[in-house]
């Protein structure tokens, strides 16, 4: 079962917070609820309008997968939304992975040149994951202005796609 990755919008944003909010709370009990991601209702306005972007991975026309791109400066984006249902984790199916190459290639084409994310330390799969993407921890203070900062987040990450 090979995944199919595209772009998604509103149509999806039911499925976006199931499988979004169900790893946030119940697998991670990360202390957050739909009200804190509005943005899940209104992707067209909040990922595309600026630049953005936001893909589904997909088995058999189920959501499996998600990754957003919020475009906040002429060459800067931070990674959003990487969620990747826990049945479908791993070398297997690497979802994980075709999700970042479709939003790394997609900055490579529109000029983004760095590429930015917040994360928390409970998910140490994701930082290892990005990290084995040649993204690095940075401080917080090293953030570019304009970065959308997340209350829960408290690790932070760069890839510079130049280099």
């Amino acid at each position: 079962m090979k995944p199919i990755i595209k772009p998604v919008d509103n149509q999806y944003s039911n499925a976006i917070v199931d499988l979004v909010l169900t790893i946030q709370q119940k697998e991670f009990n990360v202390p957050i609820t739909i009200e804190d991601q509005p943005d899940l209702f209104n992707i067209p306005n909040f990922y595309y309008a600026d630049g953005g972007g936001f893909w589904g991975a997909f088995i058999d026309d189920q959501l499996v997968g998600t990754i957003a791109l919020v475009k906040f400066a002429d060459n800067a984006a931070a990674i959003r939304k990487m969620f990747v249902k826990k049945e479908f984790r791993g070398k297997e199916y690497a979802i994980a992975q075709k999700l970042l190459e479709t939003l790394i290639a997609y900055s490579k084409e529109n000029g983004i040149d760095d590429l930015y994310l917040g994360t928390i330390t409970i998910l140490e799969a994701a930082l290892r994951f990005y990290e084995k993407n040649n993204f690095v921890r940075i401080q917080k203070e090293k953030l570019p202005e304009g970065f959308p900062l997340m209350a829960p987040d408290n690790v932070f990450c760069h890839l510079n796609l130049k280099k």
